[in-house]
């Protein structure tokens, strides 16, 4: 496989992995929301941590084919 191919496919499962990570922000169960009145607080503790691990490992791959 030649490195253009690599490429292409580490950028697809980047735009994969991103794409399920945004149909989930917002509904992990974890992150804290306060709703008082008229006022919302949200707390997206677990997604932030989901994110940190997704990105962690996509850079782990970058630099592992680099």
């Amino acid at each position: 496989m030649t490195g253009i191919g690599k490429i292409f496919i580490l950028i697809g499962v980047v735009c994969i992995i991103i794409g399920i990570i945004m149909s989930f922000i917002g509904r992990l169960p974890g992150d804290i929301v306060f709703k008082k009145g008229n006022t919302t607080v949200y707390f997206p503790i677990v997604t932030s941590i989901v994110v940190s691990i997704v990105l962690s490992l996509i850079l782990f791959l970058f630099n592992k084919f680099r």
